[in-house]
């Protein structure tokens, strides 16, 4: 059985029981069998969220869907490299990779919930919501009102920016097929190939029925399937969600947050909890001294000038991403002391003014550490 999220690492799969699966499985590839969907602009792309500013290529750990302005409905177990308090944002467009071609607009996410019942092994219950920094004019998903009327032998559209098993399509791009579902269960639907099929980095996105009236509603979650993304499909019926899990966290919103900390001054100003920290950094407790607000993968510095560039910061800095998009988007990064001499070091050797782990070497840190699951 394969999880369909992390498409670096995973696509848009699906499967029902938990396999051991080699970290060589994990390839990156979207919808089988489908074809381009620009119109699904509900349908987003959940990412690690960027820490520099010239990143080639943004980490696409699953498929999401919008069910609110500020509000997008995906699997819980594409937060299991990160968790819950891991630093996410979602992308909005019809092409993330290559970056190059992206056009879309990344929106940061300030909060991740996991369904409190989910249970990994078996995917039951595996779903989270997340709530957005700032909401988007997208129209959302239509959720079910009553239980849905599923049929074995309909069919579904699922859409998602996973693996295609086209080496010459890889993943990164919203693709839509068609799905025949073969089995109904109390929490999850399970569907075969109509001819198209989920595969890895498609978890998390959604699987639509048509309500009868031409209009369609959100009827699934893509969450599990066969590694080799041609036999089973098994999405999350999203009416079982419904009344006690999304409906009380869509009646709820946070109230707003000023931060109180200079992005200048970060390296004198200590922290005592994340809503102080500006662009929603973390207020993290160093080693040393006081908590100080960070940003994922970096040590703690000071945030001075927009830049689009490293180079434009100076010797010590680089150009981080400071928010999602915006015209400060990106700033200077300074740490606030230099990195201890490294032993190994040949001397006379330049040192760098930071530290920072790109996002594929910290995954392959943790597959080859004991995930256990493709995505």
């Amino acid at each position: 059985m394969r999880h369909l999220g992390w498409v670096l690492v995973a696509g848009l799969a699906a499967c029902a029981q938990s396999v051991d699966i080699e970290p060589s499985d994990a390839s990156s590839h979207r919808i089988v069998q489908g074809t381009d969907a620009p119109d699904d602009v509900a349908t987003v792309a959940l990412l690690a969220r960027r820490t520099r500013c010239n990143e080639d290529s943004p980490l696409l750990l699953c498929s999401g869907v919008l069910i609110a302005p500020d509000v997008v409905l995906t699997a819980a177990h594409c937060l299991d490299l990160f968790g819950e308090e891991g630093a996410y944002e979602v992308y909005l467009g019809p092409t993330l990779l290559p970056a190059s071609e992206a056009s879309g607009r990344f929106v940061r996410v300030s909060r991740a919930v996991i369904h409190p019942r989910h249970v990994p092994r078996t995917h039951t219950h595996d779903a989270a919501l997340l709530r957005l920094a700032a909401p988007v004019q997208v129209a959302p998903a239509v959720l079910p009102e009553s239980p849905l009327a599923l049929t074995e032998g309909a069919r579904m559209r699922v859409v998602g920016y996973g693996d295609t098993k086209d080496v010459s399509a890889p993943s990164g791009r919203r693709r839509q097929g068609t799905l025949l579902v073969t089995g109904i269960e109390a929490t999850v639907f399970r569907a075969g190939p109509g001819p198209g099929m989920s595969c890895v980095g498609d978890s998390g996105g959604p699987v639509f029925m048509s309500d009868g009236t031409g209009h369609e509603v959100l009827a699934g979650l893509t969450v599990s399937g066969d590694v080799a993304c041609r036999a089973e499909a098994v999405n999350l019926r999203v009416d079982v969600l419904r009344e006690d899990f999304i409906l009380p966290f869509l009646a709820t919103s946070p109230p707003p947050t000023e931060p109180t900390l200079s992005p200048e001054a970060l390296c004198r100003e200590a922290c005592t909890r994340d809503e102080e920290c500006p662009a929603e950094l973390s207020c993290v407790a160093t080693q040393e001294g006081p908590s100080r607000c960070l940003l994922p993968s970096l040590r703690e510095g000071s945030f001075g000038q927009r830049c689009t560039e490293d180079a434009a910061c100076g010797a010590g800095s680089l150009c981080a991403q400071w928010e999602s998009e915006g015209e400060d988007a990106c700033r200077c990064f300074t740490p606030c002391a230099p990195p201890p001499p490294d032993p190994e070091r040949p001397q006379g050797a330049a040192e760098s003014g930071c530290s920072s782990t790109p996002g594929l070497a910290l995954l392959g840190v943790l597959l080859f550490a004991g995930v256990r699951r493709r995505r």
